[in-house]
């Protein structure tokens, strides 16, 4: 027997945020597209000490999807998020902060979203990475 797929899941609730906006194809591309743009940012590239960045992509793209109302994988796999706790080794400083928004507003802009969504979800990255800022040193 094959587990569900994602869209299909026991936690998954067709009335979710994630299912609205098109489920786990949807947030693999906006993953696909904000890695695109940190793979070549010289102050955020360092901050994954992976050669590949598969296995960040792939954390992100589940704790998106759970966050939204998707799949509960994240928390099944990894626990409570504990965002500012899993960031706290690296210098989140402004212009880290910066740079993320700058490659997340693409990676937004090229989903095509409803402009209600598309706010929807830009409010919660804007706010997620204003909260992890633990630095004002350079």
């Amino acid at each position: 027997m094959t587990s569900p797929a994602p869209e299909t899941g026991p936690a998954h609730r067709a009335d979710s945020f994630y299912a609205v906006i098109g489920g786990h194809d949807t947030f693999v591309r906006l993953v696909d597209a904000f890695y695109r743009g940190v793979a070549d940012d010289p102050v955020l590239r360092p901050m994954y000490p992976e050669e590949d960045l598969g296995p960040a992509a792939e954390r992100l793209t589940l704790f998106l999807e759970q966050y939204w109302g998707g799949p509960t994988t994240y928390s099944d796999q990894r626990g409570h998020p504990r965002l500012r706790m899993r960031h706290a080794p690296f210098k989140v400083n402004p212009d880290a902060r910066d740079r993320w928004l700058r490659h997340m507003r693409e990676a937004v802009g090229e989903l095509g979203l409803a402009p209600l969504h598309e706010a929807q979800l830009w409010d919660y990255l804007e706010r997620a990475a204003h909260s992890m800022l633990n630095t004002f040193e350079d």
